[in-house]
């Protein structure tokens, strides 16, 4: 019974996009709330808002990262959800493993702009930043092995989306590394490999994540 009952389940991958969708717009709206207005106790000229929007720095740049990171993430699992079959209630699971990496990181993002100099700070972003990849491979690898994927999809097209993922967190990985030097080389070079992976151009489209 339980395992008719595992071949029955969570068939729709449309239901989780749904859900992906409302997870992703959530956490993209929690984001932006963390910006704060400066306060307004003791800006009394133009020079006083300047320097206290200068304090927002590292808030405004942990928000862009981040709304990368969730754009980022999102067109990857979009990407591989354009090519499933079905779902099944493993994968279903796995998926919503992922979702529970995205609500992280608004937390992750508020601790590192509070933090921007420390390390831990910086390292419990990236794992963040890892648990997403790591799971969204993980989904990938599975539906290619329990033959959820559409059988008309190419060959190059799985290992594109496959790769894309390496590829992307092996890029993160080196750049939580220069956090020995630098956190803010850690971030900068970050930002760099989400800017690169949003708007670079690809022959292979649906190998973007």
């Amino acid at each position: 019974m339980v395992t008719l009952y595992n071949k029955i389940a969570n068939q729709s991958p449309e239901r989780m996009a749904a859900l992906s969708d409302g997870v992703f717009a959530f956490a993209l709206t929690v984001l932006v709330l963390d910006l704060h207005l400066p306060q307004t106790t003791g800006i009394h000229s133009e020079g006083e808002l300047w320097h206290a929007l200068t304090l927002m720095t590292p808030s405004i740049v942990m928000y862009l990262m981040s709304f990368l990171t969730l754009g980022i993430f999102w067109n990857g699992q979009q990407t591989q959800m354009n090519f499933l079959a079905r779902c099944d209630r493993d994968l279903t699971w796995m998926y919503l493993a992922f979702l529970f990496a995205v609500t992280l990181l608004p937390f992750s993002t508020k601790l590192l702009a509070a933090f921007i100099a420390y390390r831990t700070a910086l390292v419990v972003y990236w794992l963040n930043i890892l648990l997403l990849g790591g799971m969204l491979y993980l989904c990938w690898r599975y539906a290619n092995r329990a033959g959820l994927i559409k059988e008309d999809t190419p060959k190059e097209f799985r290992r594109a989306i496959r790769r894309r993922v390496v590829i992307a967190q092996t890029s993160y990985a080196a750049g939580m590394l220069l956090c020995v030097i630098s956190t803010r080389w850690s971030i900068a070079f970050i930002l760099v490999v989400q800017l690169y992976f949003a708007i670079a151009p690809r022959k292979l489209q649906v190998g973007r994540v």
